[in-house]
């Protein structure tokens, strides 16, 4: 089934165009970046089965040393893509402990009728409303767009020793998505402690939380913030506990200089939030010395 890599495909009720990198649904299109294209096309390959997580990475990012969070991510990405539910889902589903298996209909598209996918709408649009989240992207790219320019005036070539940005922390709780609010709170913590740390220079929340969900290599992520290393980490569920994984990233190469797993009970999520970003803060301080 390997050439389901290069003909438009019948997945649920979405047409996948390999060719073009899109998905069409009626007259709605959804663009996928090759990463994403990549691990959809690799489970219609195994519709049906369960794929592991150790085969994604070697198949899906092979030749990239990432951890299974970038699995985790890629597929809340391409769920929200397909308007898929993690709690009701119509096409992945997670095998707890072993992969994900993708369980819509795939096939060929028929031949007769392929025909262009329809084009972006050209019609003025109505005026938009725009979400508070869209506006602090928005004002995110802006802010990137001055830091960038900022740095060249002063003719600045390398980032500050102890520069770090955080990253969106992500929420790969049991049904995924319900923690988010709390994730988002734990890394705007983490930012605030950080910053009050004594030579230590990091990003405002607005400027890191324009690459949540977006796929980009570290190393532009660093270079477009202008930061030597990158914070992130996740959000995972046992019970009545929570693990907190937080990892220190070197932006220029991609390599761990320093990770640690945190388990706490679900009781009190402002003081887990507290508890966890001084103990991150310290960690990272003391890495950085």
């Amino acid at each position: 089934m390997d050439r389901l890599t290069t003909i438009p495909l019948r997945i649920g009720d979405w047409r996948v165009d390999p060719q073009l990198g899109q998905l069409a649904r009626g007259s709605q299109i959804e663009r996928l970046d090759a990463r994403t294209l990549r691990l959809l096309l690799h489970l219609a390959n195994r519709a049906g089965e369960t794929v592991s997580m150790e085969e994604l990475l070697d198949n899906v990012w092979s030749g990239v040393v990432v951890t299974q969070d970038s699995v985790y991510q890629a597929v809340t990405q391409l769920r929200r893509l397909l308007g898929d539910d993690a709690k009701d889902p119509r096409y992945i589903v997670t095998v707890p402990r072993l992969g994900y298996r993708l369980v819509a209909a795939v096939s060929p598209w028929p031949a007769e009728t392929l025909e262009p996918l329809p084009a972006m709408e050209t019609t003025p649009p109505r005026r938009p409303v725009y979400s508070r989240r869209f506006v602090g992207a928005s004002v995110a790219a802006l802010v990137i767009v001055v830091m960038a320019a900022f740095g060249l005036l002063r003719g600045d070539r390398a980032p500050p020793a102890k520069s770090v940005a955080v990253m969106p922390f992500l929420d790969l709780t049991t049904q995924e998505m319900k923690e988010e609010y709390f994730a988002d709170g734990l890394t705007e913590e983490l930012i605030h402690r950080l910053s009050k740390l004594p030579g230590f220079s990091v990003p405002a929340p607005t400027a890191s939380y324009y690459y949540k969900d977006k796929q980009l290599p570290v190393t532009d992520i660093g270079a477009q913030l202008r930061v030597r290393y990158l914070l992130d980490g996740s959000l995972r569920e046992s019970g009545e506990k929570l693990r907190i994984s937080a990892r220190l990233v070197r932006a220029s190469d991609g390599v761990v200089i320093w990770s640690e797993n945190y388990d706490r009970p679900k009781s009190d999520r402002v003081m887990i939030q507290d508890d966890i970003a001084t103990k991150v803060a310290t960690a990272i301080s003391a890495s950085l010395k």
